[in-house]
Protein backbone atom coordinates (compact mmCIF):
# COMPACT_ATOMS: atom_id res chain seq x y z
CA UNK A 1 0.00 0.00 0.00
CA UNK A 2 1.32 3.48 -1.20
CA UNK A 3 -1.38 5.68 0.11
CA UNK A 4 -4.38 5.98 2.14
CA UNK A 5 -7.00 8.85 2.82
CA UNK A 6 -8.80 8.99 5.89
CA UNK A 7 -11.17 10.99 8.01
CA UNK A 8 -10.18 12.40 11.24
CA UNK A 9 -13.41 12.93 13.19
CA UNK A 10 -13.79 16.19 15.58
CA UNK A 11 -15.10 15.20 19.42
CA UNK A 12 -17.43 17.08 21.68
CA UNK A 13 -17.65 16.10 25.31
CA UNK A 14 -21.59 15.72 26.74
CA UNK A 15 -19.97 15.64 30.31
CA UNK A 16 -16.71 17.51 31.84
CA UNK A 17 -15.80 16.95 35.19
CA UNK A 18 -12.29 17.58 36.48
CA UNK A 19 -11.72 16.12 40.16
CA UNK A 20 -8.54 17.76 41.13
CA UNK A 21 -4.89 18.65 40.01
CA UNK A 22 -2.08 16.16 40.24
CA UNK A 23 1.51 17.28 41.39
CA UNK A 24 3.12 16.63 37.47
CA UNK A 25 0.30 19.04 36.89
CA UNK A 26 -1.84 17.13 34.89
CA UNK A 27 -5.56 16.76 35.98
CA UNK A 28 -7.67 14.41 36.83
CA UNK A 29 -10.85 14.24 34.47
CA UNK A 30 -13.91 12.59 34.10
CA UNK A 31 -15.74 13.31 30.95
CA UNK A 32 -18.03 11.44 28.23
CA UNK A 33 -16.50 11.80 24.86
CA UNK A 34 -18.46 12.14 21.75
CA UNK A 35 -16.95 12.02 18.21
CA UNK A 36 -19.02 13.66 14.82
CA UNK A 37 -19.27 13.85 11.31
CA UNK A 38 -17.28 16.83 11.33
CA UNK A 39 -13.55 15.97 9.91
CA UNK A 40 -10.38 16.72 8.58
CA UNK A 41 -9.24 14.81 5.47
CA UNK A 42 -5.97 13.29 6.06
CA UNK A 43 -3.78 11.93 3.05
CA UNK A 44 -0.76 9.86 3.88
CA UNK A 45 1.63 9.04 0.88
CA UNK A 46 4.80 6.57 1.48
CA UNK A 47 7.71 7.65 -0.36
CA UNK A 48 11.33 6.41 -1.13
CA UNK A 49 12.96 9.83 0.37
CA UNK A 50 13.24 9.56 3.99
CA UNK A 51 11.93 12.47 6.34
CA UNK A 52 8.20 13.76 7.05
CA UNK A 53 6.61 16.74 4.86
CA UNK A 54 3.56 18.28 5.67
CA UNK A 55 0.89 19.64 3.71
CA UNK A 56 -1.80 21.63 4.86
CA UNK A 57 -4.69 24.25 3.45
CA UNK A 58 -4.18 26.79 6.64
CA UNK A 59 -1.47 29.33 6.44
CA UNK A 60 -0.92 29.50 9.70
CA UNK A 61 -0.63 25.84 10.91
CA UNK A 62 3.03 24.78 11.88
CA UNK A 63 4.37 22.17 9.12
CA UNK A 64 7.57 21.00 11.16
CA UNK A 65 8.19 18.95 14.59
CA UNK A 66 5.66 21.54 16.50
CA UNK A 67 3.09 20.02 14.69
CA UNK A 68 1.35 16.75 16.04
CA UNK A 69 0.98 15.00 13.33
CA UNK A 70 4.30 14.92 12.32
CA UNK A 71 5.28 14.11 15.86
CA UNK A 72 3.34 10.98 15.50
CA UNK A 73 5.36 10.01 11.97
CA UNK A 74 8.25 10.55 13.47
CA UNK A 75 7.44 8.36 16.94
CA UNK A 76 6.81 5.20 13.84
CA UNK A 77 9.30 6.21 11.71
CA UNK A 78 11.96 6.08 14.72
CA UNK A 79 10.59 3.32 16.62
CA UNK A 80 10.23 0.70 13.74
CA UNK A 81 13.31 2.25 12.02
CA UNK A 82 11.71 2.86 8.76
CA UNK A 83 13.79 3.79 5.95
CA UNK A 84 11.14 5.76 3.93
CA UNK A 85 9.31 8.82 4.57
CA UNK A 86 5.74 10.37 4.44
CA UNK A 87 4.00 13.22 2.87
CA UNK A 88 1.06 13.68 4.74
CA UNK A 89 -1.69 16.27 3.43
CA UNK A 90 -4.36 17.94 6.18
CA UNK A 91 -7.25 19.44 4.51
CA UNK A 92 -8.62 21.47 7.53
CA UNK A 93 -12.34 21.70 8.34
CA UNK A 94 -12.54 21.10 12.31
CA UNK A 95 -12.26 24.48 13.77
CA UNK A 96 -8.41 25.07 15.29
CA UNK A 97 -7.99 25.48 19.16
CA UNK A 98 -11.49 24.70 19.74
CA UNK A 99 -11.68 22.10 22.33
CA UNK A 100 -13.01 19.81 19.71
CA UNK A 101 -9.21 17.59 19.49
CA UNK A 102 -8.85 18.66 15.93
CA UNK A 103 -5.15 18.03 16.03
CA UNK A 104 -5.39 14.76 18.88
CA UNK A 105 -7.64 13.34 15.44
CA UNK A 106 -5.24 13.91 13.14
CA UNK A 107 -2.14 12.47 15.12
CA UNK A 108 -4.64 9.42 15.26
CA UNK A 109 -5.13 9.28 11.62
CA UNK A 110 -1.47 9.41 11.13
CA UNK A 111 -0.78 6.79 13.84
CA UNK A 112 -3.89 4.42 12.28
CA UNK A 113 -2.56 5.09 8.48
CA UNK A 114 1.11 4.34 8.84
CA UNK A 115 0.37 0.96 10.65
CA UNK A 116 -1.47 -0.11 7.70
CA UNK A 117 0.78 1.39 5.33
CA UNK A 118 4.05 0.18 6.86
CA UNK A 119 2.15 -2.83 7.62
CA UNK A 120 3.45 -2.31 11.21
CA UNK A 121 0.82 -4.82 12.79
CA UNK A 122 -0.34 -2.75 15.45
CA UNK A 123 -3.12 -3.61 17.66
CA UNK A 124 -5.82 -0.45 18.57
CA UNK A 125 -4.74 -0.88 21.77
CA UNK A 126 -0.99 -0.75 20.65
CA UNK A 127 -2.03 2.25 18.82
CA UNK A 128 -3.04 3.91 21.78
CA UNK A 129 -0.34 3.36 23.95
CA UNK A 130 1.58 5.44 21.78
CA UNK A 131 -0.88 8.16 21.41
CA UNK A 132 -0.78 8.79 24.94
CA UNK A 133 2.74 9.77 24.35
CA UNK A 134 1.41 12.80 22.19
CA UNK A 135 -1.77 13.71 23.84
CA UNK A 136 -4.05 12.95 26.23
CA UNK A 137 -7.15 13.14 23.41
CA UNK A 138 -5.60 10.88 20.96
CA UNK A 139 -6.19 7.57 22.16
CA UNK A 140 -10.08 8.55 22.54
CA UNK A 141 -9.16 9.72 18.62
CA UNK A 142 -7.98 6.31 17.71
CA UNK A 143 -10.78 4.76 19.62
CA UNK A 144 -13.94 7.34 18.76
CA UNK A 145 -17.44 6.61 19.26
CA UNK A 146 -19.41 7.15 22.84
CA UNK A 147 -16.31 6.78 25.83
CA UNK A 148 -15.96 7.49 29.14
CA UNK A 149 -12.67 9.02 29.97
CA UNK A 150 -10.99 9.12 33.10
CA UNK A 151 -7.79 9.50 34.56
CA UNK A 152 -5.94 12.29 32.68
CA UNK A 153 -7.81 11.26 29.64
CA UNK A 154 -6.28 7.81 28.57
CA UNK A 155 -8.44 5.60 30.82
CA UNK A 156 -11.02 4.63 28.50
CA UNK A 157 -14.62 2.52 28.61
CA UNK A 158 -16.60 2.07 25.68
CA UNK A 159 -20.27 3.35 26.72
CA UNK A 160 -23.58 2.48 24.61
CA UNK A 161 -23.85 5.01 22.09
CA UNK A 162 -25.65 8.54 21.50
CA UNK A 163 -29.13 8.27 20.35
CA UNK A 164 -29.87 9.54 16.83
CA UNK A 165 -29.75 13.54 16.51
CA UNK A 166 -28.35 16.64 15.03
CA UNK A 167 -25.68 18.51 15.84
CA UNK A 168 -25.10 22.25 15.84
CA UNK A 169 -21.51 23.66 16.31
CA UNK A 170 -20.66 27.29 16.33
CA UNK A 171 -17.24 28.42 17.18
CA UNK A 172 -16.97 32.01 17.98
CA UNK A 173 -13.71 33.96 16.61
CA UNK A 174 -11.76 34.21 20.06
CA UNK A 175 -8.84 31.90 21.46
CA UNK A 176 -9.02 30.17 24.88
CA UNK A 177 -5.96 29.15 26.25
CA UNK A 178 -6.52 25.74 27.99
CA UNK A 179 -3.34 26.01 30.20
CA UNK A 180 -5.18 30.05 31.77
CA UNK A 181 -8.35 27.75 32.16
CA UNK A 182 -7.27 24.56 34.05
CA UNK A 183 -5.13 27.71 36.01
CA UNK A 184 -8.17 29.78 37.05
CA UNK A 185 -9.97 26.17 38.05
CA UNK A 186 -7.30 25.12 40.20
CA UNK A 187 -7.97 29.00 42.25
CA UNK A 188 -11.63 27.89 42.36
CA UNK A 189 -13.91 26.59 45.26
CA UNK A 190 -17.52 25.54 45.52
CA UNK A 191 -17.72 24.36 41.83
CA UNK A 192 -20.83 22.81 40.70
CA UNK A 193 -19.89 19.68 38.99
CA UNK A 194 -21.44 17.82 36.23
CA UNK A 195 -23.14 14.40 37.46
CA UNK A 196 -21.42 11.92 34.65
CA UNK A 197 -23.02 8.67 36.70
CA UNK A 198 -26.29 10.78 35.52
CA UNK A 199 -25.33 11.13 31.87
CA UNK A 200 -24.61 7.44 31.60
CA UNK A 201 -27.56 6.11 32.41
CA UNK A 202 -29.13 8.51 30.03
CA UNK A 203 -27.06 7.07 27.52
CA UNK A 204 -27.67 3.60 29.12
CA UNK A 205 -31.51 3.92 28.19
CA UNK A 206 -30.86 5.74 24.98
CA UNK A 207 -33.25 8.85 26.21
CA UNK A 208 -31.84 11.99 24.15
CA UNK A 209 -34.10 14.61 26.38
CA UNK A 210 -32.47 12.73 29.85
CA UNK A 211 -29.20 12.87 28.19
CA UNK A 212 -29.25 16.52 27.15
CA UNK A 213 -30.58 17.40 30.22
CA UNK A 214 -27.71 15.73 32.29
CA UNK A 215 -25.08 17.64 30.32
CA UNK A 216 -22.74 19.64 31.94
CA UNK A 217 -18.50 21.26 31.69
CA UNK A 218 -17.20 22.10 35.33
CA UNK A 219 -14.76 24.28 33.06
CA UNK A 220 -17.94 26.64 31.64
CA UNK A 221 -17.57 28.32 35.15
CA UNK A 222 -14.08 29.87 34.39
CA UNK A 223 -14.26 30.27 29.94
CA UNK A 224 -17.48 32.09 30.11
CA UNK A 225 -17.23 34.90 32.82
CA UNK A 226 -14.13 35.54 30.29
CA UNK A 227 -16.05 35.17 27.20
CA UNK A 228 -19.76 35.54 27.17
CA UNK A 229 -20.64 34.95 23.84
CA UNK A 230 -20.33 31.54 24.63
CA UNK A 231 -23.11 31.80 26.99
CA UNK A 232 -24.51 34.33 24.33
CA UNK A 233 -24.59 31.11 21.97
CA UNK A 234 -25.66 28.47 24.02
CA UNK A 235 -28.98 30.58 24.50
CA UNK A 236 -29.36 31.11 20.83
CA UNK A 237 -29.00 27.53 19.99
CA UNK A 238 -31.63 26.85 23.28
CA UNK A 239 -33.84 29.79 22.33
CA UNK A 240 -34.04 27.85 18.22
CA UNK A 241 -35.19 24.78 20.07
CA UNK A 242 -31.91 22.57 20.64
CA UNK A 243 -32.49 20.19 23.69
CA UNK A 244 -29.35 21.55 25.39
CA UNK A 245 -26.35 23.48 24.43
CA UNK A 246 -22.75 23.35 26.07
CA UNK A 247 -19.34 24.46 26.11
CA UNK A 248 -16.98 22.19 24.56
CA UNK A 249 -13.81 21.03 26.02
CA UNK A 250 -12.11 24.07 27.37
CA UNK A 251 -13.56 26.38 24.77
CA UNK A 252 -14.19 28.16 23.05
CA UNK A 253 -16.72 26.06 20.98
CA UNK A 254 -20.72 25.29 21.92
CA UNK A 255 -22.60 22.81 20.58
CA UNK A 256 -26.37 22.30 20.77
CA UNK A 257 -28.52 19.09 20.37
CA UNK A 258 -31.07 19.19 18.42
CA UNK A 259 -34.38 16.51 17.25
CA UNK A 260 -34.96 18.98 14.41
CA UNK A 261 -32.50 19.84 11.90
CA UNK A 262 -34.72 22.74 10.62
CA UNK A 263 -34.83 24.31 14.06
CA UNK A 264 -31.08 23.65 13.71
CA UNK A 265 -30.34 25.20 10.50
CA UNK A 266 -32.33 27.78 11.82
CA UNK A 267 -29.80 28.09 14.38
CA UNK A 268 -26.89 28.57 12.61
CA UNK A 269 -28.33 31.33 10.18
CA UNK A 270 -28.89 33.29 13.54
CA UNK A 271 -25.82 33.12 14.87
CA UNK A 272 -24.10 33.78 11.56
CA UNK A 273 -26.05 36.82 10.91
CA UNK A 274 -25.79 38.15 14.92
CA UNK A 275 -21.66 37.52 13.79
CA UNK A 276 -21.61 35.57 16.76
CA UNK A 277 -19.45 33.15 15.04
CA UNK A 278 -18.43 32.56 11.52
CA UNK A 279 -17.39 28.74 11.78
CA UNK A 280 -20.63 27.47 12.46
CA UNK A 281 -21.81 23.96 11.14
CA UNK A 282 -24.94 21.64 10.98
CA UNK A 283 -23.60 17.93 11.42
CA UNK A 284 -24.48 14.49 13.08
CA UNK A 285 -23.10 11.90 15.97
CA UNK A 286 -20.85 9.20 14.60
CA UNK A 287 -22.18 5.63 15.55
CA UNK A 288 -25.34 6.57 16.66
CA UNK A 289 -27.51 3.86 18.39
CA UNK A 290 -29.64 1.82 15.88
CA UNK A 291 -33.70 2.62 17.07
Amino acid sequence: MRQIELKALAKINLGLDVLGRRENGYHDVRMVMQSIYLYDDVKIERTKKPGIEIKTNLYFLPVGENNIAYKAAALLLEEFRIKEGVIITLDKHIPVAAGMAGGSSNAAAVLFGMNRIFGLGLSQKGLMARGIKLGADVPYCIMRGTVLAEGIGEELTELPPMPKCTVLIAKPPISVSTKTVYEALDARKGLNHPDINRLIEGLETGNLPYIASAMGNVLEEVTIPLHPVIEEIKNEMKTAGALNAMMSGSGPTVFGLFENKTQARKAQEKIRNKALAKQAYVTNIHGTRRI
